[in-house]
Parts: C-alpha cells; structure tokens; sequence
C-alpha cells in the first residue's frame, strides 16, 4: 500500500497580493491509480522528478500544458486563464496575454532548468471549455492562446482535447506521458472548479495590467 504522504510548501498562484488557494500542495495516495497524487489549482504549476507521483486537476474555462522530457525523467503541469477585462470584454490583447506567456514560460523554464532539453519537449494540452455561465468566449480563447503559443515557439502538441462545453478531469503521470482525462457532465469536483471561479474573479480584478511581466 501506498505511504500517504505528507503536506508540503507549494509554489503559490497568485494574482497582485491575493493567494488563490491554500498554501500547502494537496498530496494524497491514490489506491485505484497506485499513485501519489499532486493536485494542481488555478494560477499554480508544478514539476516532478518522482516516477510515482501523477498530477491532476479539473479544468473549465482554464487550460493546462502537460509538459515533459522523457529523456530527463522530469515533467508537470500548469493551469491558468487568461483575463478579461472588467467590462467583460478582452481588452488590452497584449496585457491578457502576459498571464498565458507567464504561465507557459515559468513551466517550461522549470523543466528545462531540471535538467531538460526544448527539443525532447513532449507537450500536451487540454481544457479550454466554455462552461461558466453568461461567458461564451473565454474558454475559446485560452485554447486559441495556447495552440497558439506553442506554434509561435515552435513546439510541436502531441496531443490535445480542447474547447467543447464541458468541464474535464485531468489525470497526468509525468513519468510515462500517460493522461487519464475524464469529461464531467454533472458538475463532479465542485470545489477545483470553484478555485477556477475564484481565480477568474481576481484576475478580471487585475486586468488592466501596467508594465511587462517578467519572463525568465
């Protein structure tokens, strides 16, 4: 049987000063997976070197990148959205961009300073559902973001499951590149898709950005 493990610090999401979620990284054994399970929330990232552990998340309007380099042994997960602004609308495309860039460059810089090489990159992508109410375009458009993204840096996607109107459950094993993906028609994991509502709010509260993000 596998060891429960204990809570560790996690990087946090954050949008200006506000954190999204709690600040410990959600680890737990998961009996039917044989696995250590790591859920990553809105806003956040996570990379592993550990062959045992499996990353997941639930995405709605989000998107996350499963990014690995089965050379290394090393891979992870993001999840983030892009912001509207607070009229509802995209606003600033340059600003609402920033978040995208921001999330697809923390994950890939933290694989590649694990030891990774950019042209062994296996890259799959999935979410991007329009599922919150009276939002029509924003699950639309991180999709389009992101395709967009990795055709613009030159990274091939091995794989995709994007856009569609209902919310998904990602199960993601870094080790073999193996992703488990679940469509949830009745709402199921009522509290990740919650943080993602959260996380919309406070980024719509943050949309008009002032000054470039930093990128590294």
């Amino acid at each position: 049987m596998i060891p429960v493990a204990e809570f560790v610090e996690r990087r946090r999401g954050r949008v200006g000063d506000e954190a999204l979620v709690t600040d410990v990284v959600r680890r737990y054994a998961d009996q039917h997976f044989h696995a250590i399970a790591v859920k990553v929330f809105p806003g956040e990232h996570y990379v592993t070197l550990h062959p045992d552990e499996m990353l997941v998340t639930v995405l709605g309007s989000c998107v996350s990148a499963c990014i690995r380099d089965p050379v290394a042994g090393l891979g992870g997960m993001n999840h983030f959205m892009l912001p509207e602004s607070l009229d509802g609308r995209w606003g600033n495309a340059s600003a609402n961009l920033r978040y995208g860039n921001f999330a697809m460059e923390q994950l890939i810089n933290d694989i590649l300073k694990g030891g990774g090489r950019r042209e062994r990159l296996e890259i799959q992508v999935f979410g991007g559902g329009n599922v919150l109410v009276g939002t029509t375009a924003i699950g639309d458009a991180n999709a389009d973001f992101v395709e967009g993204y990795l055709a613009t840096e030159r990274l091939p996607i091995a794989a995709r499951h994007l856009r569609g109107n209902f919310p998904r459950r990602v199960h993601y094993f870094p080790s073999t590149g193996r992703v488990m993906l679940m469509e949830l028609r009745r709402r199921q994991d009522d509290l990740m898709l919650g943080a993602e509502e959260l996380y919309r709010t406070l980024l719509r509260k943050s949309a008009d950005i002032s000054g470039p993000a930093e990128l590294f």
